[in-house]
C-alpha cells in the first residue's frame, strides 16, 4: 500500500498547474477536513443538478476523467508525494463509476455516495490491490473499481428491492 505524505500546501495560494488543478478538481483537495469525502459529495450533488445526462455521455465522461485523472494524477504525486490527500480526481471518476447506469436523482446519489465512499475505504479485492499498481495508475485503479462494485450493488438492489 503507498504511504500518504502530507499535503504541501501551494506556495502563494492556490497551484496553477491546469495538472494539479485537474488531479485535485480545481482545488477541493485541499479542503483541510475529509477533502475525498467533499470532492465525492460535491460531485453527487453536481450530478443532481445536472438531472438526466445520456448513457453515451456519461461513458465519454467517466472516459475522459480516468484518462486525464491518471495522467495528472501522476504529474501531482511528484508533488506532492504518493497517492497525496490533495489528489481527488479519483474520488470524481470513482463516483462516475458507481452512477454510470442509475438515474442521477436525489436517492440513488445518496446511496451511490454512501456505498462508494464505504468500499473506497475498505478496498476490498481486487481494489486494494489495484492501489499498487504504478503512480495514477494506482490512484484511479481502486476507486474506479470501488465504483464499479458500488455500481454493482445498486443495480442488484434495484432488481432486489426496487427504488420507489
Amino acid at each position: 500500500m503507498k504511504t500518504r505524505g502530507p499535503v504541501e500546501k501551494p506556495i502563494g495560494g492556490f497551484d496553477a498547474d491546469p495538472r494539479t488543478a485537474f488531479s485535485t478538481f480545481f482545488g477541493t483537495g485541499f479542503f483541510p477536513k475529509a477533502p475525498a469525502t467533499f470532492a465525492s459529495a460535491l460531485v453527487a450533488l453536481l450530478m443532481l443538478l445536472a438531472g438526466a445526462v445520456p448513457l453515451w455521455v456519461r461513458l465519454v465522461l467517466l472516459v475522459a476523467v480516468s484518462v486525464l485523472g491518471t495522467f495528472s494524477a501522476d504529474h501531482t504525486e511528484r508533488r506532492y508525494g504518493a497517492d497525496a490527500r490533495c489528489i481527488v480526481i479519483d474520488e470524481v471518476a470513482g463516483m462516475l463509476m458507481a452512477t454510470l447506469l442509475i438515474p442521477w436523482d436525489g436517492l440513488h446519489l445518496v446511496a451511490a455516495f454512501v456505498l462508494f465512499r464505504i468500499l473506497d475505504v475498505l478496498k476490498p479485492p481486487p481494489a486494494y490491490q489495484l492501489e499498487s499498481l504504478p503512480s495514477g495508475m494506482g490512484v484511479m485503479a481502486d476507486d474506479l473499481m470501488a465504483g464499479a462494485y458500488a455500481m454493482l450493488l445498486l443495480l442488484l438492489a434495484g432488481v432486489l428491492l426496487p427504488f420507489a
